[in-house]
Order: C-alpha cells, then structure tokens, then sequence
C-alpha cells in the first residue's frame, strides 16, 4: 500500500466558512444560522429573508454544520418575495384570529400593485374601522419581533387539529396526502400548514398595508412590496373588472362544488371528473357566447375587437372560438395579425441587456397599423404588411378589402394601452381581456399562483410544439414576466370585459405530462429550485387523463389535439 503524502486526520474546527458569489468569505461558529452569517452583507433596500445553500433553498434559521456556498435570497427576488409573502399572510392570519376569533379570513387573488384580495366568512364584512383595528394588531405583533416555529407534526395530528378549528378545507386537502407527517408554523397560540419556508419571525414583515376594497362592501386588500421595490408600497389598487371576474369565478366554483383543491381531489375520486370537465367547459362557452351577443348589440358601432393577456392565457384559442360565435350571430370576424406590423429590426428598441425588446411599444409600427385600420374600416383594398423573421424586415403581404358585415380582430400584448390606435374613436373598438385571473386555492390560506398556472401551461405547450425543455421555458419566464407588467397588467382596467381562462380542473389535467419535465431541470441549475417549487404545488394534486377534455378547449392549446389549431376563419367578400 502506498504511503499517503500530506495527508492526516485532524479534530474538526470549531469554526465554519460561508462563501459568498461575490468571493466574499465569512467565518463563524459551527451551527451558527445561515441569517446570522448575512447580517454582515445585509441591504436596507432589499431586505435578505432566506438563503441558497448549496443549490438548495433555505430559511434563515438553517444552521451552517459545514463549509457552504452560501447565496442570500432577498426581496427584490422572486423566491425571497414567495417568503415575505407567504410570512405576511400568516401574520395577518393570526392577527385576524385575536379580534374575530370566531370567524375566518380567506385569502382569495392577487391583484394588480402587489395585494391579495381578501373575504371573511361567518360575519358581515369587516368595516373599515375593523380594517384598521386588524392592521394595528398586526403592526403590535410586528413590533414584538415574535418567532414563527417550525415544527413536523403526524399527519393525523394535524387533521384532528383542523378539524377543531373548523377548516375543513385543510381536512379535505390533507385526506389525499401521502406522506404520514405535516410541517406546521406557530406564531403564540397560531398553528396553521403554510406552502413553503417563512421567514424567521414578525419584526421582517414591516412593509404591509391594509385597505378596504372602493364599490364593494365584501372584502379587503392587504398590500405589500413588489420585488422591484421591495420596501415601497405602491398606491391602494382599484380593480372593478378584475373583481367582477372574481365574484363570477366563485359563482362557479359555488355551482360545481368545488371550493378548493382538496374538494377537487374528492371529486376525483368519486368518479365525478368528467361531469366537472363539461360543465366547467360549458361555463367557458357560456362567457364566449355572452360576450359575442354582446358585441352584436352593437354591431352597427363596433368595427374593431383588441383582444389582449399575457403569456399562456390562451388569447389564440379564446379568439377563435369568439369568432366561431360572432358567426353565429351573422357577424364575419377578420383575424388581423398584430406582428406583422413589427418595425424592420435594426430599428427595434433594445432592453437593459442590449437584446432586441420586441414587447416594447415602440417595436410596433403603430403609425401604419392605424392608417390601416381606418382604410379598412372604411371598406377601401389595402396592401397590408407580412413581417418576414428571418431578414427582419416588412415585406408586401395580401390585398383585403372588407364588407360591411366584417369585423376585425387584433391580438397583441399591447390591445389594452390607450396609445395604441389613437386615431381610431373608441366607440368603434371593443377591449377583451384574457388571462388565467383566477385559480382553485390549496386552502383559504394557501393560494395557487396563476402565474404558477401560465407558467405550468407554457412549459407543456414549449415541449410539445418547439423542443423546450422545461429549464429552457423557467429560464425564460423572468424576461416575460417584466414584459407584462410593463405592457400589459397597467392598463387591463382599459378592457370592456375581461375572459378567465382559468379551467378548474387544468392542473390535475396538466399534471402527468408537466411533472416529468420539471423532474428534468438538473440541481445546481437556478431553474432547480424553481422546478423543484413547482413539484411541490402538484403533489396536491390527484391526476386525471385527458379523454373527457374537448378538443376546443383552450386546455388543448396547451396540451395538444386542438380542432381549432388549422381552423381558418377569414372569408373575403365576394
């Protein structure tokens, strides 16, 4: 055997290295908490609330045992802002059970400027007296600095508790659960299941606010920071449309039976997927068919539809079968294609990284689009413009003349912004926006992101039509996320109604074909833990096969075997 040089065995150091991205190195004692570690590099302006370490997301509390590569996460990121969150609603939560002990808070939507739209049960509606008493519990709870405790209780434990408390969505959920154990946060006397890692205790949680809901008499907004300025509150948001899609969605969810995931996966069982499929796709038509009568009320004015919503809400599917409805009520709709109006490329405005920003407003030749359109409208031939992607550049496209019985449809991300056909009278244009607006909750506490349900969309859809992998879509979807809230999400008030695409039984569906995907992204990658954070939402989910979906439903955009992916519906007047 050969002698080992340099090499003997040495008692361990009492003392541990962090090594930071930026070359940074700290030294501290062995089991020391990561936190206590990045106060040395803490930011006022984006507070640190977890940490990666190595490659793997952790709270605060995560003692150092080893020498780690240690990356803090905060508030001006994705993931650090999913903490802040999720702390601020159990807060909320708990604050809400000191004044009204006997009654419950849910936590419905996210709304636009950074808020959840909140409803309480078992009691009228809080007053805004009431709203304020609330926030000030929950600034007094701030201001003790109180540690949320992290503890893994036995599944049965857990239901029996809920059950106590009168949950009995959480009893729903947990019943489909198949590990035997539950990680439960206390705050005091509070106890309750939280979807992902908190932050260490009350005194991060300084940046809230409470604000009563203006025309309606049923809920509050709790406020908070977006990560692009994550100590900074913005305005108290209004959304009229926005919560008329929402009172709708529950209506639905009301009529079905199905008020949250746990309910869903009984229904499932039961052997009810089918029933729930159908009407679920009817409530869908119903909308489409409503919104295109009431286009035809006004057809003698309207001459233009803006259809508008960000990435993966299904716009192309909704298009399609409002035309297939328009049709019907004698109306032919001409399916005008915003991109083709793309300026020639060197002159496309460029982003922070010096990437050409094809979102942008002024990547649109605008100018040409409304001198069109008028044309158009005015039953005039026109030479319109075909985008040619592979030299950059406008080219010559068909000739179209419309009759008086056409109207047009215009999709694109920037159908809402005022600026867009400024030359055109309002009257004659009507605004519909489409996104996934709502989405089934886990539990009245735990919400389901719908940019989480866009996300799960896309990243099916990308693999299935262009080869993606789901690292590539993840990889992606920051650069289209800033898009839409610079584009799209400030100005979707501006539409005349808005469409949610959100089906209820879309991620059972979505399940088999997207977890093998996720499953792929490999660790070290920061695509991982976001894949991994993804995993973790749908192992709540029970599966279900495809066989009852319609092959319109805007599932299938997504999913594969649409009937309407080849469907043509521009006839030319004669």
């Amino acid at each position: 055997m050969s002698e080992s040089v340099g090499v003997s065995f040495v008692s361990p150091r009492s003392t541990v290295e962090v090594h930071l991205p930026d070359g940074q190195v700290i030294a501290g004692k062995r089991g020391t908490q990561v936190g206590n570690f990045l106060r040395l590099v803490e930011n006022p302006k984006a507070p640190i609330v977890g940490a990666i370490v190595k490659d793997e997301l952790k709270e605060l509390t995560y003692p150092i045992n080893m020498d780690a590569n240690v990356a803090p996460v905060s508030m001006a990121s994705s993931d650090g802002m999913h903490l802040y969150r999720r702390s601020l609603t159990f807060l909320m939560e708990a604050a809400f059970d000191d004044l009204f002990p006997d009654c419950f808070v849910n936590i419905d939507h996210s709304v636009a400027a950074g808020g959840y739209y909140c409803q309480v049960e078992n009691r009228p509606p809080l007053s805004v007296v009431e709203i304020a008493l609330l926030e000030t519990r929950m600034r007094e709870l701030v201001s003790e600095d109180l540690r949320f405790i992290r503890r893994e209780f036995p599944l049965l434990e857990a239901k029996v508790y809920f059950e106590t408390k009168g949950y009995i969505d959480k009893v729903q959920l947990l019943s489909h659960r198949r590990k035997d154990y539950l990680t439960l946060y206390r705050l005091q006397n509070h106890l309750d299941y939280h979807h992902g890692y908190m932050v260490p205790s009350t005194g991060y949680l300084k940046w809230f606010g409470l604000s009563i809901v203006e025309g309606t008499d049923e809920g509050f907004t709790l406020r908070f920071p977006r990560k692009d300025k994550p100590t900074e509150l913005q305005p108290p948001p209004q959304y009229p449309m926005l919560l008329s899609a929402f009172r709708q969605y529950r209506n639905w969810l009301e009529r079905l039976g199905i008020g949250s995931v746990g309910a869903l996966d009984d229904a499932i069982i039961q052997g009810r997927v089918g029933e729930i499929i159908l009407v679920a796709e009817a409530f869908h038509e119903q909308h489409i068919a409503r919104i295109s009568s009431q286009i035809a009320g006004s057809r003698d004015r309207i001459k233009i539809i803006l259809i508008s919503g960000p990435s993966s809400s299904g716009k192309t599917t909704f298009s399609k079968r409002l035309s297939i409805q328009l049709l019907v009520q004698g109306i032919s709709p001409f399916p005008l294609e915003m991109d083709n109006y793309f300026i020639d490329r060197e002159n496309t405005p460029r982003d922070e990284n010096g990437d050409y920003d094809f979102e942008a407003f002024e990547a649109l030749d605008n100018k040409r689009l409304n001198f069109d359109l008028k044309r158009l409208i005015a039953g005039e031939k026109v030479q319109l413009p075909k985008y040619n992607f592979k030299t950059g550049r406008q080219e010559n496209g068909e000739i179209i003349q419309l009759g008086s019985g056409h109207i047009i449809i215009l999709e694109g991300i920037h159908g809402m912004n005022p600026a867009l056909i400024p030359d055109i009278p309002n009257e004659h244009i009507f605004r519909v926006y489409v996104s996934t607006l709502t989405q089934l909750n886990l539990d009245r506490h735990n919400r389901i992101s719908t940019t989480d349900t866009r996300l799960v969309r896309r990243i099916v859809r990308d693999a299935r039509e262009r080869g993606y992998s789901a690292q590539d879509t993840i990889k992606r979807w920051e650069s289209v996320g800033r898009g839409e809230k610079k584009n799209i999400f400030p100005y979707q008030e501006n539409a005349d109604v808005m469409f949610n695409s959100a089906l209820v039984y879309e991620l059972s569906a979505l399940k088999p074909l997207v977890e093998p995907l996720l499953r792929q992204v490999p660790l070290g990658t920061p695509e991982y833990m976001e894949a991994k954070r993804l995993l973790a939402m749908l192992e709540w989910f029970l599966p279900i096969e495809d066989e009852y979906i319609p092959d319109n439903s805007i599932l299938r955009e997504f999913m594969g075997n649409s009937i309407l992916r080849s469907f043509k519906i521009w006839q030319p007047i004669a």
